[in-house]
């Protein structure tokens, strides 16, 4: 197998010497080039080629985001952005301009964050042999569409009451497809795990709420599941659910360093199916690995509705895949049409095997 070769472009010496000391730890892996800043970076695309690029959005001179536009014009690359913090709100932008996925800037080299800084830097760029830059640019072209229509609900007999959502590289702009076609009167409660580092989920919400047209937030324990309100797990912790009286709340859990992914999309699907059982439906969308496969089948089991995204439209097919393999997907769906099969079921549940 070729060695991923990656440039690094950022202006901190720091930054740059972190993302270097990481990625070499990896002999899969050949940091091609540094940059420290986007016009730099351009000549170095040209010339180097890079199968990936790590993108710090603040720069002086050309910045981030003027480079990110230029690459995605004229050399598509996957994109991994390297943000602070404190600049969260930045990072989903660069992400609606083509970046794939993005990872916490270090603060102190010699600590326990930049370990973990290693293992999910290395996860992500080992991942991106499975990205497809022609399916996350034409997922950009469907977010940017306008031409939305608002559905309102004809009333029936009710149907799915609460839909469970996990996605991971690749997930927000997905997300964001999904949530500004889904009508102001949307009936049913939404709850999602988007793999994403803590820090990040607040802004994320933030972003999605202005898009949308239901209130979607970051989750905070608890919270009451209603209808018409989509909760985000908050990053480095994961969302579980129990009854209070005759209502459903929220429950955040903090992550264990050993857990292998977080937020936990399995640990959301199973603990909710266990109180909605049939009422409820289970997505997954673009991701890496094989979070989501266990609790899909727990939601089937119980007699709920399952769809996994296509590889037509999956940026990263790799969790979806898992999700199909085990017998999990009781529809696999192109993104485009998962907003209307949300919209279907949640006004009265098909009957037959899901």
């Amino acid at each position: 197998m070729s060695k991923i070769k990656v440039l690094i472009v950022d202006d901190s010496a720091y930054s740059r010497q972190a993302i270097r000391k990481a990625l070499e730890t990896d002999h899969h892996i050949d940091v091609a080039g540094i940059s420290t800043d986007g016009i730099d970076a351009m000549a170095k695309t040209i010339m180097l080629k890079p199968d990936l690029i790590t993108l710090d959005l603040e720069m002086p001179g050309m910045d981030g985001f003027t480079f990110l536009r230029w690459l995605m014009k004229k050399r598509p690359t996957p994109v991994i952005i390297v943000s602070s913090y404190a600049d969260s709100k930045t990072v989903f932008k660069a992400l609606e301009l083509g970046a794939a996925d993005f990872i916490a800037k270090p603060q102190k080299i010699a600590s326990e964050e930049f370990k973990k800084l290693q293992v999910d830097l290395l996860s992500k760029v080992r991942g991106m042999r499975q990205l497809r830059m022609d399916r996350l640019c034409k997922n950009l072209d469907l977010l940017d569409d306008e031409s939305k229509e608002e559905k309102s609900f004809a009333r029936s007999e009710p149907g799915i009451q609460l839909i469970a959502i996990g996605s991971s590289t690749g997930g927000p702009n997905a997300l964001g497809l999904i949530m500004t076609r889904l009508p102001s009167d949307f009936p049913a409660s939404i709850v999602i795990s988007q793999h994403m580092p803590k820090g990040f989920t607040a802004s994320f919400a933030e972003r999605l709420n202005g898009l949308a047209s239901i209130e979607v937030k970051e989750a905070q324990d608890g919270d009451v599941l209603e209808g018409g309100r989509v909760l985000i797990c908050p990053g480095g912790h994961h969302m579980l659910f129990r009854n209070r009286g005759k209502r459903v709340v929220a429950t955040i859990k903090k992550s264990r360093d050993s857990d292998k992914y977080i937020p936990s999309i399995d640990a959301m699907m199973s603990s909710a199916s266990e109180i909605f059982g049939a009422r409820m439906m289970g997505i997954i969308l673009t991701g890496m690995g094989n979070d989501g496969t266990s609790g899909m089948l727990e939601i089937k089991k119980k007699g709920g509705y399952t769809i996994a995204e296509s590889e037509e439209t999956a940026v990263v097919f790799g969790m979806p895949s898992e999700v199909i393999r085990a017998g999990a997907a009781g529809r696999v769906l192109p993104i485009s049409e998962i907003p209307d099969e949300m919209i279907k079921l949640t006004r009265m549940k098909e009957q037959g095997d899901c």
